[in-house]
């Protein structure tokens, strides 16, 4: 095996094998960390690089596997996160030149618990300032492996890039607008936004406290499915983590979709997305029909008032988790960020009320439609794979802004799951996804159909063309 396919193996795989004893955690630790010092010099993926922490719980996972102690499919798998969720005694930033020295004294609940199913922590990557839509001034942002030339999605930025660079076997990312699923589509990953309180955010730098999700971005469904059944289920320190049973995601994976109820609103889809973004999710939905599933035609409730008031509520509700430094230290913000931190402190109370009238109809109108179909396909976004160049032209061009988050922003809003799958490619071979949104705590029929899906396209295994490590 060279170390490129070491290091490509699926999270899944490369834990079964260290289960099985046909590799050490040590051993892919150790390549892991040895890929990340020859590619991430370029791709500055990470925010903060961990190698004697990882190599001593590599250590303990083999000692423990060596006793026949294992602790399920994440055991002894190097995976890392971003760089919101508190690690004890790792500095935690938040993407922020205000939280740079901050060093947490105990984990975030999410931490905790990938530690706890045996995953090896690599590091902390790299994202926008506060999980908006900008990295700071002082930050080297990350680079899209695929082309250096195009954005990497964000504010999950270096998740996206490691993830799909093979700088880790997956990593956490959150999503408020569309930050697990645009760096999913962008980079070729496996995205996974759970319901709005399936996973808890006790420990995690909020950027809107009701619209945050925290969820795994992988290279498989398989991976995703074990990711968050390590890390989902209620939490004593979030009480708005449901109380619901955690099922066992990867149980039943392999289902198939047969008589699967599938909904898409082309007329949505044609009127909002670009030719590649449209082409993919019609392809997507072929696989899927051949599959067995059933396609139906819907009309989904108007999203254009809900991507409007999606990012209002995002202002107002991160100048609430900013009020203790902002605008007190306004100096230390980047523009961005206190653009959006500027515009949430001068909404006033009777917009909000309507804008939290306005979600509940929509959240129930959307709940109604997923009585009549399972599923909903969707493209990932409106642009398959904007250049930084076009992102650049258009960085104050709210139209721009709008139509980026229209297929994301009111599934947040919606506190609904979304599947992010990579479904094709651009004429220049960029990746390009889709998303499959589902009723509320049905993550596991999501992964089910991914599952389905990558089984019968081969979409996923595709890499992006760095530069082979030698082979030993």
């Amino acid at each position: 095996m060279t170390p490129d396919e070491l290091c490509y193996l699926d999270l899944v795989e490369v834990g079964r094998r260290i289960r099985a004893r046909e590799l050490t955690s040590v051993a892919v630790t150790t390549a892991l960390l040895e890929r990340i010092a020859r590619l991430d010099g370029r791709l500055h993926s990470y925010a903060t690089l961990t190698p004697e922490p990882a190599l001593a719980a590599a250590a303990a996972a083999d000692r423990e596997t060596a006793q026949g102690r294992t602790r399920g499919p994440l055991h002894g798998a190097p995976i890392a996160v971003k760089d919101l969720c508190h690690t004890q005694g790792i500095p935690t930033s938040a993407g922020m030149a205000i939280h740079k020295d901050f060093v947490p004294a105990r984990d975030a609940t999410v931490v905790a618990r990938l530690k706890a199913a045996g995953a090896v922590l690599l590091g902390k990557l790299q994202m926008t300032e506060g999980a908006f839509s900008a990295h700071h001034p002082s930050i080297q942002p990350p680079v899209n492996p695929w082309s250096a030339a195009h954005w990497t999605g964000v504010s999950s930025s270096g998740s996206g890039v490691a993830t799909a660079a093979g700088l880790c076997y997956g990593s956490l990312g959150t999503d408020t607008l569309g930050s697990i699923r645009f760096p999913s589509t962008m980079n070729g990953l496996t995205g996974l936004k759970p319901t709005w309180g399936r996973v808890s955010r006790a420990g995690v730098f909020a950027l809107a406290d009701t619209m945050d999700h925290v969820g795994p971005m992988t290279r498989s469904a398989a991976d995703a499915a074990a990711m968050l059944g390590a890390i989902a289920g209620a939490d004593a320190d979030d009480p708005t983590a449901t109380q619901a049973v955690v099922p066992d995601y990867l149980a039943g994976i392999d289902g198939g979709v047969r008589g699967l109820r599938v909904g898409i609103d082309r007329t949505l889809i044609e009127a909002g997305a670009d030719a590649d973004m449209a082409r993919v999710a019609t392809d997507a939905a072929a696989v899927l029909e051949k599959l067995g599933a059933e396609l139906r035609k819907v009309t989904l409730p108007s999203l254009d008032q809900m991507v409007r008031d999606a990012v209002l509520l995002c202002a107002v509700e991160a100048a609430a988790a900013h009020e203790a430094t902002f605008p007190a230290r306004a100096s230390e913000y980047g523009p961005v960020l206190t653009q959006l931190l500027q515009l949430g402190r001068g909404v006033d109370g009777l917009t909000m009320a309507k804008i939290h009238q306005r979600r509940s109809v929509f959240s129930g109108a959307l709940a109604a439609l997923l009585r009549e179909v399972d599923i909903l396909l969707l493209p990932a976004m409106d642009i398959a794979a904007p250049t930084l160049a076009y992102m650049a032209e258009h960085r104050n061009d709210p139209e721009a802004r709008y139509g980026r988050v229209h297929f994301t922003a009111p599934f947040d809003m919606s506190a609904s799951p979304s599947l992010t799958l990579p479904g094709g490619a651009t004429t220049d071979g960029l990746p390009v996804g889709f998303q499959l949104v589902g009723r509320h705590f049905d993550e596991a029929l999501l992964l089910r159909a991914g599952y389905a899906f990558q089984h019968a396209s081969n979409w996923h295994r595709r890499r992006p063309p760095l530069p082979p490590g030698k082979a030993t």
